[in-house]
Order: structure tokens, then sequence, then C-alpha cells
């Protein structure tokens, strides 16, 4: 195993008193947890090679935990590096949820079933007697997903969690406000599917084995600093290909994509956002800026519902500060567990309780609290003559086209409206830092009695360089605002119900873009792409993620009374 870990490993910080490493490592594969139903799931403890007691932390998900160590940059290696936890004297325990590689029982996707398992988890790694009854949690994505799991369940001897990049309300990671996040939903639980099915034979094999060994030599691994959330999809669309029993992942993905399109009860039991107030023990939140179609909601969403806790921080991070196989943030999550599991003082809690890296600027900043307080919204109109700013100048409109399916049209025609829209600011004479919750209020017609508002933020160099800050995504039959759940100052949560659109009418939507920090530099434009179908190549789309078309035609018209919204700093 290389020495060297990928990725940031602190927010900025420089700690005291860390654990040093110590110890090799013992592994025990396969180690059987009955939990209360009788049904037995399987895990891997990787400990310390001594007979001392040491805490625990617990990564759980449906990933195989046989290749939580092999090093490839794939997207379901995100447990954590055991050669950094186990020399540094914590036990890592890598656990299956039920139904998947190896253990009992059939997968149930982030319920109430997998809650109660994840509380015996804990409780039976308390009473091993390598363990000396302190137990964490660690792991990126679903393994932080798991985090919340467990801590909501309140098993008495968990005693801290560190979940980045979490998704803590299932339907807002699998439909964007109605729109299926379809190249995701399918091969994520194609693959999960996949690699369930799959034992120690060939996890375990001498071939898996010799792959792991160059994967993990230090020349090979050093190439994989920069796999980025498009590079994990990458793979996982490669495995749509491989066939698995469909039993339970095809009828999980009926149950996602069609049975329930709209949030319903099958969702509201995959919710965790009300039950966070339940959560008193320690909890660090994290997540990087460009994971904007997944877990970065979701982030702000636990943080807004975790405000009764005593102790909660968050650190975000810059492009590439997560990458596959997760190793970053290591020294971060030490000095959390080493203050809270061993109770040594490292300085973890100094300071504000979040600090965030801005883009463009490239440094580190903190914050009391999220959004940062000075950072007041400033509007720019989306004129009609395609310019984004302040003055809307003559009143006008814009528009553009969507088509749906089996229209029989061969090729696009010259006189067609375009697919797409964009505005684009004059450049900046200032640099200009935009910090916290974005929102575009678009007022728009269809000539169909439904379609998607799907947008997209930009920074564009003076050499004409774009980069994608952030998005949102609207289905416009779920325009009403619930203004009951919205945060005061913050933007509108649609609501769930639809309703169709009257056709060609205009329309007030107010779409709420992932919160994101970015600085404009000087001589930067700000730009903003509008479609309502993102299937096609050149329509951006962050980190590769696109939706199901809505699939009526339309011929939608934006007025330039829209506004965008944008919460600038000083």
């Amino acid at each position: 195993m290389t020495s060297t870990l990928n990725g940031p490993q602190t927010t900025g910080r420089q700690y005291r008193n860390l654990s040093e490493p110590r110890y090799t490592v013992r592994t025990d594969a396969n180690a059987a947890i009955t939990v209360r139903d009788g049904t037995t799931l399987l895990a891997d403890v990787h400990r310390p090679d001594s007979d001392g007691r040491f805490p625990a932390l617990l990564a759980a998900s449906p990933y195989p935990r046989q290749m939580q160590d092999f090093g490839a940059p794939a997207g379901f290696i995100e447990a954590g590096a055991t050669a950094f936890w186990v020399p540094r004297g914590y036990t890592h325990v890598i656990a299956n949820l039920r139904g998947t590689c190896g253990s009992g029982g059939t997968f149930t996707l982030f319920d109430a079933q997998e809650r109660r398992d994840l509380y015996d988890v804990v409780e039976w790694i308390a009473q091993q007697d390598w363990c000396d009854g302190n137990v964490g949690m660690i792991g990126i994505s679903y393994f932080a997903m798991s985090q919340l799991e467990a801590a909501v369940e309140r098993p008495p001897h968990l005693k801290a969690i560190f979940p980045l990049a979490v998704t803590a309300d299932l339907y807002e990671g699998a439909s964007h406000h109605g729109l299926l996040s379809s190249s995701f939903v399918t091969p994520f639980l194609a693959m999960t599917g996949l690699t369930s099915e799959r034992s120690d034979k060939l996890w375990r094999s001498r071939p898996v084995d010799l792959a792991r060994r160059v994967l993990n030599s230090p020349r090979i691994h050093k190439k994989f600093e920069t796999s980025n959330g498009e590079s994990a999809l990458a793979m996982l669309r490669q495995l749509l290909r491989l066939p698995h029993n469909p039993h339970p992942w095809d009828e999980l993905w009926l149950d996602a994509a069609v049975r329930h399109p709209h949030r319903d009860e099958w969702w509201q039991k995959r919710n965790l956002l009300p039950l966070l107030k339940e959560i008193d023990i320690p909890v660090y939140l994290g997540c990087d800026w460009e994971n904007v179609p997944l877990h970065l909601p979701s982030t702000f969403a636990a943080w807004n519902a975790l405000s009764d806790n005593a102790c909660v921080r968050m650190g975000m991070l810059g492009k590439f500060g997560l990458t596959w196989p997760w190793e970053s943030m290591h020294l971060e999550a030490l000095a959390w567990y080493d203050h809270w599991l061993k109770g040594r003082d490292t300085g973890i809690l100094d300071g504000p309780p979040i600090r965030y890296f801005l883009p463009g600027a490239n440094e580190w900043r903190t914050a009391e609290s999220w959004p940062p307080a000075a950072a007041p919204h400033r509007e720019l109109a989306l004129c009609a003559d395609g310019d984004l700013r302040e003055d809307e100048g003559q009143p006008g409109s814009r528009e553009f086209m969507v088509l749906g399916s089996g229209l029989g049209r061969v090729k696009p025609s010259a006189i067609d409206p375009p697919s797409m829209l964009t505005w684009t600011g004059i450049p900046v004479s200032e640099v200009l830092d935009v910090v916290g919750d974005i929102e575009l209020r678009l007022v728009a017609s269809a000539t169909a009695i439904d379609t998607a508002w799907m947008v997209t933020l930009q920074d564009v160099a003076p050499d004409g360089q774009t980069t994608d800050v952030t998005a949102g995504w609207l289905r416009a039959s779920l325009r009403e605002v619930d203004e009951a759940g919205s945060r005061p100052g913050a933007p509108a949560l649609p609501c769930t119900n639809p309703q169709g659109i009257p056709v060609g009418q205009d329309v007030v939507y107010r779409i709420p873009l992932v919160p994101n920090a970015r600085r404009f530099k000087k001589g930067h434009r700000i730009r903003l792409v509008l479609t309502s179908d993102d299937q096609e190549p050149s329509v951006p789309a962050i980190m590769g993620f696109r939706h199901a078309a809505v699939g009526a035609s339309s011929l939608n018209t934006v007025r330039s009374s829209s506004r965008l919204l944008l919460p600038v700093l000083g």
C-alpha cells in the first residue's frame, strides 16, 4: 500500500498531538455480525497487531468490502485508507450492508431496516475485545450516508461521525426537483448489483491481488490524484454492459425511476432530514464544490437540519478535493477522531465552524454560519440581447426549442430556434466573490403543459476557457414553492405535487441553483446557460450527470424580466 495519500489532507490548518503510526495491520476477514432479526452481515476487521483495545472506525456500504484497498480510481472505493488508520491505533471495520457481497438478507436501499442494522453493527463492534468502546464512522458517499443512518438511531457507543459527500434525502439525490438523474441512478444500481453478486473467489483471487499491488505502486497511484466524479461515472457506465441478477436491483430501479416519479411515502422512508434532529453526537460535514449534481446540495440541507446540534463542523473543498480511491482529508479526520475518540487536544475545534476553499482565489476562508452573513444578493437581468447585466434595457424575450422523441425529423433546419440559450456578462472590473445561495427567477412561457428548466452558471476567462460553477434544475409542473419549508432568505424549495403549466402564458419560476463559492477574477465574465434537455453532448452537465427528458416538444420563451440572484461578498 502506498504511503502517500492523494488529495488535500486538511482545510488549511495545522494540527497538534496527532496519533503517529506505530502498529502493523492484522486482518480478520469475513467476520460474522448477527443483527436483531437473525440476519448475518459480513465485515473485514483490520486492526492493530497488538493485544490492546483501540477505538474503531466503521465503514459500511453495499460496495465490496474486499476491494476497499484495491487502489483503483473507481467510484465504489470510498471507505478510507486502512493503511493510514490502523497504524495510528484505530481498528478499521469495513462491513457490507444486508444483501450485498455475502451479507445475508435483501438489500433495501437506505431505509429503516438499514438503519436498525447499522445500530446493531456499531454495538457489536463496541463489545469486541479489540475495541475500547469508542466507535466512530468513516467514508464518503454511501459510506457517509450510512453514518447518518446509524447516528439517527443513536447507538450508545457511537461517539462521532465524519460524513463527507453525504446525501440525507435519497429523493433529492436521484431526482433534481422532478428531473430524474438518469445517468447516475441507472448505472449506480447496476454496479451495486453486479459487485454484490461476486464472492471472495473473485475479490480475493491471485489476479486481483496482483492488480492491487500494481495500482498501489507509488508511480501508478500518483496518476489518480485528479480522478473526479466524471471519471467514476464513466466506470459505472462500463459496468452496465455486464449481466447481473435482476433481484432486487431492477425492482429498486423501477421504484426510483418509474413507480415513484414524485416524492411519496416510498421516498419519505428514505429521507433522513426530519430525523437529523435526533443526532446529538459531533458531526463533521463536507463536500467538494464540483459535486453539484449529487452530494453538494444535501451537505447544506444536513447543515441546516443539524442546527440544534452543539458540535457541527463543515469543510468545503476545491477541485479534486474528493478523488478515487478516497484518501483525502485523512489528517483532518484524524484530528477529529483523536479529539473525540482518544481525548487528545488536536485543535480541530479551534476557530469558526466553517472552513471553505474559494476557487479562483485559491485560498481557504472561514465563516461562522452558512451562507456567510456578508453576502447580499445582486440581481442580474437576462436581457433580450443575450447580455447578463444589472440594467435590463429594452424589454424583450428570447426563445429556444426542445423536441420530444418520435417526430421523424432527420436533421435540424436552418430556421430552427436553438436548443439552448446563453446570457453573458461584461468582463468584471474587480474581483467578484460569489459565495452562498443562488437563485434564478425565470419569467417564461412554454407551448407544452410541461417542460424542464436546466440552468448552468459558468465562469468565462479572457481566453474563452469556460468553467462550470454550479447548476439548478426544475420540472415546470413542480413550480409551486414550499414557502413554509424554505429557510428565510434562502432560494425556493419546489413542491412535489405536479400541476400542468398554462400553455403559452408567462409563469414566474423560482429555480434554486446549488449553493457554491467562486471568485470571478478581473476580466472574467459570468455566463448563464439555459436549456430544457441536457442529453446532447454540447449541453453542459457537471460531472457528466444528465437527466431523463420530460418528453414533450415545446417552444420556450424567456422574458428579459428574469433575474439571476448572486450572493456577493463585500
